[in-house]
């Protein structure tokens, strides 16, 4: 029968998020600290308090071998704690700056995943605390995150009921509303469930909303993989209806050119097909500069039909955009990222790395001439 064993009660504002060790338990709360306790007879460890977040300590975590904690702040740090001493290892800094809401290490400790209020999620190299990968979601902050238990995928859930599925090159393989209001937590179970036909293994996760439900899901990432590569060669050719081909034209600011593609019946097959003869005789497009602009909008689809059927090589693919690079730049840090991404990223951020999140030395940028014409080479290959 449960009975209460203990209660603890030396934080001086809302406790935020409890986490077990094998023989630890960790809190945090709204008065910024981190407390640990002995799980022998709960009294608090004698470096406890941990004290290092300037504001509100949102969520706590013990990396599977119990030796680090994790906690994450409003104040837009991770911080990895020694559990042994209590000695602070690493500030990692979530290069929005945002506040982190929700922090995970993967299950072989390599890695750690931070989520941010903006949206931001962030994978941590756990060893080195550098910055490995970043993505973010569309809407809504981040307020859950777990990996599945065989660390080859983890799950987000934001405020907005979004459940996305991550790979582990901060790949995005599948995002849906799984609840009508915010998800407030989500989890794998650690035990597979076997496909006894196939053979394949699906994992269980759970997540829970504000709109009162828990929802269990099966999750493959195989299946996800498969799934995500048909939906993105779905949306990059013929299967295209009049209506998502409207769709596209508003993503490129050509909302001006949708009553004149409807009249016309373009669906996806006729916008793959159009020349610049059509668009000015059978659409009559007059100005020259706007039938420019859409048939390089339509040659960047098909560039994408290719490269998603081939698979881009990992160094041609910008980190920040996680698209293809047109105009790599080297920066300061010694890595390549798309030019004007990069330079939004300086412009509008910290003046930070966006893979090893250290100040860059100086903001120049300077043309990766050889990548580009290794990447100009691969598209020629591609596009025969």
């Amino acid at each position: 029968m449960e009975k209460l064993i203990h209660t603890l009660a030396d934080h001086g504002d809302d406790v935020n998020c409890c986490a077990f060790s094998f023989s630890l338990l960790a809190t945090c709360s709204l008065d910024k600290t981190i407390r640990l306790y002995s799980l022998r007879d709960f009294t608090e460890l004698p470096y406890s308090p941990l004290k290092f977040h300037t504001y509100a300590v949102h969520c706590c975590c013990f990396s599977p071998s119990g030796h680090i904690l994790a906690s994450c702040s409003t104040d837009g740090t991770t911080v990895l704690w020694n559990t042994e001493n209590g000695q602070m290892l690493a500030v990692m800094e979530q290069p929005s700056g945002s506040p982190v809401r929700v922090c995970q290490f993967s299950p072989d400790s390599t890695c750690l995943a931070s989520g941010a209020a903006d949206g931001t999620v962030v994978l941590w190299n756990a060893q080195s605390y550098k910055l490995y990968r970043c993505g973010s979601v569309k809407d809504g902050s981040l307020a859950a995150c777990a990996f599945s238990p065989n660390g080859s995928f983890f799950v987000t859930g934001s405020s907005c009921g979004d459940l996305t599925v991550w790979d582990d090159k901060m790949r995005c393989l599948h995002s849906e509303k799984a609840h009508d209001l915010g998800i407030t937590c989500c989890d794998f179970s650690s035990q597979p469930v076997s496909d006894g036909e196939q053979g394949l293994q699906f994992f269980r996760l759970a997540s829970c909303g504000q709109d009162c439900q828990v929802k269990i899901w099966i999750v493959s990432f195989t299946h996800i993989l498969a799934r995500s590569t048909e939906h993105q060669l779905k949306q990059f050719t013929e299967d295209w209806s009049e209506e998502d081909v409207s769709t596209w034209l508003c993503a490129q600011d050509l909302k001006d050119l949708v009553g004149i593609f409807k009249m016309n019946n373009i669906d996806g097959k006729e916008l793959l097909n159009l020349t610049k003869e059509s668009l000015a005789d059978d659409l009559k497009i007059e100005s020259l500069g706007l039938r420019s602009k859409v048939l390089r909008k339509i040659e960047e689809l098909r560039t994408k039909v290719k490269s998603l059927s081939s698979g881009i090589p990992d160094e041609f693919i910008c980190p920040i955009t996680r698209e293809l690079m047109k105009d790599p730049v080297i920066a300061s840090d010694g890595y390549s990222y798309e030019k004007e991404a990069m330079e939004n990223w300086i412009s509008k951020k910290k003046r930070t790395s966006p893979m090893t999140n250290l100040v860059l030395p100086s903001a120049v940028l300077t043309p990766n001439r050889t990548l580009k014409m290794a990447i100009n080479r691969w598209l020629e290959t591609h596009q025969k």
